[in-house]
């Protein structure tokens, strides 16, 4: 006993005679830093105030990483600082840790405890005393805001994305109890994943994490996705690369209705419309102004969906059928003949290829519909443009049109698609419809699924064609032709309900 205070008292000596040294060289009257007890010297009073003191010091706290967690404990966290030698706890909120660990004086790992959301204090004790961490830990929860889609086919596929707050970490999303593929933690805000094959209803969306587990009860529908029975299925579900506006995805989801399919007997491709509302009308570009009948502008609702061709029809597609081409463009000079439209082509003649098909022409109100997808500009937009645009010198990203085409029609699917993942809906062939045209039937017309005049002399044609300037090809531009006429900048496009 006795030696070991002598060597206690050594080792207070060595101290302060190492302090007294530290003062004799600094500058001033430093060497009297040793006179702990303020008496004007450093003596026994000051060495005895030192062994008044003497043990281990109180622990101090730095920093601590992370500062924020699951309320449902787990984190585990990272505390910085000194002293932790003699480390004996670590509470969060005054509920103790687990797995504590002192990697070093300097370093202590522990696991926080269950906690309520909100702020918790973190303190450290050891065998010195106890210090708090000057940041608080925050307790969170996971939360889910939205999930879009929130139905798909229930043979799986669909991409859905996944909002909320605190989704950093995220290691899984179940529906239905089956895992996603491709999940993706793409900010703590957002999840983006691709569902499983499932059952028909509507299963519980479970996400789960660093923070813990939440579940969205009901969160994702899994619908029973329709091919009609003339149809052979291409892709069930829009394609977010192609149809970019949500809103479109949705109600196209919504039909139960398979998305892209190619009609078996034909192998003419279509794409679904979806029942819509949209303002039908003028829709004038910067140079080029509307012309009177197409106004009055009108709010159109259309309330049944139905399937559109994804191309003008080819001539490849009509000889199949028809036995002959009557196209222009066609022979030697044109190699790619049997890829570019039909055209010259009678509206008459045209009531015999979808006589034989079991097609159809779709209607002027379907036609504007499809050909805007959502949008209310002069020209329909696509991937890089999906709001539309105003102006004429831009419409060459969509269509082949006046100086632009060279003179001929091309092949079709050669430029932009629009937001249905239609093309040429501008340019290349004018394009019969089925209604008869009347420059009055904007005021005459109901808003409901309208159809043309029960009676006419000529056909409307839309679209624009490949010797038109910019303004015929505008959204809403509309002319007309006499049923038995024919020309080399005429074609068509196909319908069919499902």
């Amino acid at each position: 006993m006795l030696t070991g205070t002598i060597r206690a008292v050594r080792c207070a000596c060595a101290m302060l005679c190492a302090l007294a040294a530290l003062a004799l060289t600094a500058p001033g009257h430093a060497q009297c830093a040793g006179d702990i007890n303020g008496d004007g010297k450093v003596d026994g009073g000051d060495l005895a105030l030192v062994l008044s003191n003497w043990g281990f010091c109180p622990p101090s706290v730095t920093s601590v990483t992370p500062l924020q967690g699951s309320v449902l404990g787990g984190t585990v966290l990272t505390i910085n600082g000194a002293g932790f030698g003699g480390t004996v706890s670590v509470t969060v909120g005054g509920v103790p840790c687990t797995g504590v660990q002192v990697l070093s004086p300097t370093q202590v790992r522990a696991t926080t405890p269950p906690g309520a959301v909100g702020q918790a204090p973190i303190a450290v004790t050891a065998v010195g005393g106890t210090s708090l961490s000057p940041q608080p830990f925050t307790y969170v929860e996971q939360q889910i805001q939205s999930i879009v889609p929130s139905s798909g086919p229930y043979i799986g596929g669909t991409a859905i994305t996944i909002t909320g707050q605190y989704l950093a970490g995220t290691t899984s999303v179940t529906i239905g109890g089956v895992p996603c593929t491709n999940v993706v933690n793409v900010s703590s805000t957002q999840i983006t994943a691709v569902t499983p094959a499932g059952s028909v209803g509507a299963v519980d969306l479970v996400v789960t994490g660093a923070k813990g587990s939440v579940t969205v009860a009901g969160g994702f529908t899994y619908l029973s996705v329709v091919t009609p029975s003339w149809a052979t299925l291409l892709e069930p579900l829009p394609d977010p690369a192609v149809v970019t506006d949500a809103a479109l995805r949705a109600a196209i989801t919504a039909t139960g209705l398979a998305w892209r399919v190619k009609d078996t007997a034909t192998q003419i491709e279509f794409v679904l419309i979806p029942p819509g509302t949209f303002q039908m009308g003028c829709s004038a570009s910067q140079q080029s102004p509307c012309q009177t009948d197409e106004s009055p502008n009108r709010v159109v609702t259309l309330t049944r969906a139905y399937y559109m061709g994804r191309f003008e029809v080819t001539q490849a597609q009509w000889t199949d059928w028809m036995g002959s081409n009557p196209s222009f463009f066609q022979g030697s000079s044109y190699p790619d003949a049997s890829s570019r439209p039909v055209e010259d082509v009678f509206w008459t003649s045209v009531q015999v290829f979808l006589g034989q098909t079991g097609l159809r022409l779709p209607t002027e109100a379907e036609w504007e519909w499809a050909a805007r997808a959502a949008t209310v500009t002069a020209y329909h937009g696509h991937t890089l443009r999906p709001l539309g645009f105003n102006d004429d010198s831009l419409l060459s990203e969509i269509a082949w049109f006046g100086s632009t085409s060279g003179g001929q029609t091309r092949t079709v699917g050669g430029k932009f698609a629009n937001g249905f993942g239609l093309y040429d809906m501008s340019g290349n062939v004018c394009e019969w419809l089925a209604d008869w045209y009347s420059g009055s039937y904007y005021a005459a017309a109901g808003n409901i699924d309208p159809l043309g005049p029960v009676s006419g002399t000529t056909r409307v044609i839309r679209g624009g064609c490949f010797s038109d300037a910019a303004g015929r090809c505008r959204s809403s531009s509309r002319y007309y032709r006499e049923p038995d006429l024919r020309a080399k900048d005429i074609g068509f496009r196909v319908a069919r309900n499902p």
